[in-house]
This record gives structure tokens, C-alpha cells and sequence, in this order.
């Protein structure tokens, strides 16, 4: 057969892996992957999360031995969650800024071991805390229905961040989607004398079916929904304009969450943010990504760096993800 005279042949460029690799467009690294860990009070060894298969709530001791492993595999930064006794939780979730409450005192172990070693960051929201599982203190409104408080909310998150800088955390990560919350603690770090602390914000985060296992990981006491304050999944110009606010307010990083059905949203946040972008690849594609590979449907490995990738290829600068440790050992 006569050859086709074609002007181009992007095959070329895929002949062999080297070919591949050397042409390749977007790039995964251990320092652009964020490793999220648990750590509860009151346990005595690493206690599996049923709905997340191969994550753990950590003990003080346990944390230490994960977030060593995360350094030796070139992990840059780790973001901790904290899941108290149900008898510490409160209407306000006061344990949230408490010296002695589980998260703060991980963040001071950690910080005393590792130093600078790696960047520690702290979840900023109170929905592990609070004894009725919403992101900040309930009030009525004038029609007598139950919401949360937004004004009141922002005032804990400032006192729950200060508590965490002095902890010994290198960033706070408010995620309750309060307005206004990214300059009220930008300047109560400030007023307390934590200007070097950084914050990320959860920007573009969307009330989203995705979560259900994290509610497991932290022992949620949620009754209800949080529509009313995280952005509802059909809107696109409301998860940009989050993004552009928090931007206005101070935040250092901005986050998009979930990441998988939300790339658009990455993509856009992406093409006009003046600073780093994170998505984060929540506890529903992880149980997803875990349950079909356990069962055989899908190569396990190929399949997460592929999503990963593809997070990576949306625009994202760096990922919060499950797998963060274990693929940057793949990676090395």
C-alpha cells in the first residue's frame, strides 16, 4: 500500500516510553502532592476507616510514624484533621481551639519532631467538633428555621487558627465557606503575631455527595446537610467568583473541592489565579478508585495516577489526596 501523504503524524511522539516521557505535558511530583491525615483522641492503636480502605484515624504516636514516611517519600506538605471524644464536642465546638485538644496537640507533636521538614496545615472548621456536625454555631433566622451562623462561625475560626499557629502550624486551611472568613483570620494571625502563617483557602468547595466517607473518617454528627453554605453542584461562575474573593481577602492558596466533577472549575480558577492552586481528591474518589480495583475492574496503579494526572493537567498546582505518600513512593 502507497504510504498516505500526511503532513502530520502525531505518532511520532508516542513510539517508545523514553519518546513519551520526553514529549510528556503535564507532570506529577512528590512536593506537588498534599498527604491528609487523621488522628483521633482517645485510641491506642491506628483504627481503619471502613468506607476508605488502607486510611486510618492515627494515634498521636501513629501520626508521627505516617508523617516520617511522608518526608522520606518526598511529600512536601501533609494537611491533618482531628477527631475528638464525642463527650469534648459542643454546640460551639470549643474544643476546636483548645491547647489541649486532639488536632492541637498533633500539630505541636509534629512540629516538634519534623520542624520545617515539612509543611504542617491544619483544617480550620468545626464541623468535627461540634456535637451537631455543622461547620460553625446554629442560630434561628426570622422565619424561625435553624442555620448557621456565619458571623459567629468566622469569630471561632479565628480563635481555632491562632490556636493552631501557636500549635506550631506552618498554614490553616479554612474550609466552612463563611463569608469574610479569609480576612477575619488573615488579621487575627496578624494581630497575634503569626504574619509567616499561610492560609489556604477552601474557595470553590460545593456541598457534594463525594464526602460521605470522610464523615466516617472523622466521626461526623451531622444531621442534615450543609447546602445552605457550601455551593450547590450546578454552578460554575459562583465557584470562580469564591476563588476571586478569598484572592481580594488574603488567601495564599486557593482550593477547588471536589476535584473529579469539578475540573471545569479547576481549569478556570486556574487560567486567572495570581496564586498557587489546589484541588483535592476527596474520600468518595478514593473509596471509588479503591472499591472497583478490589474487585478487579480497573488496574489499581494506572488508574490513580491517571486521575491524579488529569487533576494535575486541569491546573491544579498542587493536590490534597489519600494516595499522596504511596504514589510518591511509585513516582521515586
Amino acid at each position: 500500500m502507497k504510504n498516505l501523504e500526511l503532513p502530520f503524524r502525531p505518532r511520532r511522539l508516542r513510539t517508545t516510553a523514553a519518546m513519551r516521557s520526553l514529549v510528556a505535558q503535564t507532570e506529577l511530583t512528590p512536593r506537588n502532592l498534599i498527604q491528609v491525615l487523621f488522628v483521633r483522641d482517645g485510641i491506642e492503636s491506628p483504627q481503619e476507616i471502613a468506607s476508605m480502605p488502607g486510611q486510618y484515624q492515627h494515634t498521636l504516636d501513629s501520626v508521627l510514624d505516617e508523617v516520617s514516611r511522608a518526608i522520606d517519600a518526598g511529600i512536601a506538605c501533609i494537611d491533618l484533621f482531628g477527631v475528638p471524644l464525642d463527650e469534648d464536642k459542643d454546640d460551639q465546638g470549643s474544643v476546636a481551639w483548645a491547647e489541649d485538644g486532639i488536632l492541637n496537640r498533633a500539630i505541636a507533636a509534629i512540629r516538634h519532631k519534623f520542624g520545617n521538614d515539612i509543611v504542617i496545615m491544619a483544617d480550620t472548621c468545626l464541623d468535627e467538633f461540634t456535637s451537631h456536625g455543622h461547620c460553625g454555631p446554629l442560630t434561628t433566622d426570622q422565619f424561625g428555621n435553624t442555620v448557621v451562623d456565619n458571623d459567629a462561625s468566622v469569630e471561632s475560626y479565628c480563635k481555632m487558627a491562632v490556636a493552631q499557629a501557636k500549635a506550631g502550624a506552618h498554614m490553616v486551611s479554612p474550609s466552612g465557606m463563611m463569608d469574610g472568613q479569609v480576612a477575619a483570620i488573615r488579621q487575627a494571625l496578624d494581630d497575634a503575631g503569626f504574619t509567616d502563617v499561610a492560609i489556604m483557602a477552601y474557595s470553590a468547595k460545593y456541598a457534594s455527595a463525594f464526602f460521605g466517607p470522610f464523615r466516617d473518617a472523622v466521626g461526623s454528627s451531622l444531621d442534615g446537610d450543609r447546602k445552605s453554605y457550601q455551593q450547590d453542584p450546578a454552578n460554575r461562575r459562583e465557584g470562580v467568583l469564591e476563588a476571586q474573593l478569598d484572592i481580594e481577602e488574603g488567601a495564599d492558596f486557593v482550593m477547588v473541592k471536589p476535584a473529579m466533577a469539578y475540573l471545569d472549575i479547576v481549569r478556570e480558577v486556574a487560567d486567572f489565579s495570581p496564586v498557587p492552586v489546589a484541588a483535592y481528591q476527596v474520600s468518595g474518589e478514593y473509596a471509588m478508585i479503591e472499591a472497583a480495583s478490589a474487585n478487579g475492574w480497573v488496574d489499581r496503579e494506572r488508574i490513580v495516577l491517571e486521575s491524579l494526572s488529569g487533576i494535575k493537567r486541569a491546573g491544579a498546582d498542587m493536590i490534597l489526596t489519600y494516595y499522596a505518600t504511596e504514589v510518591a513512593g511509585w513516582l521515586k
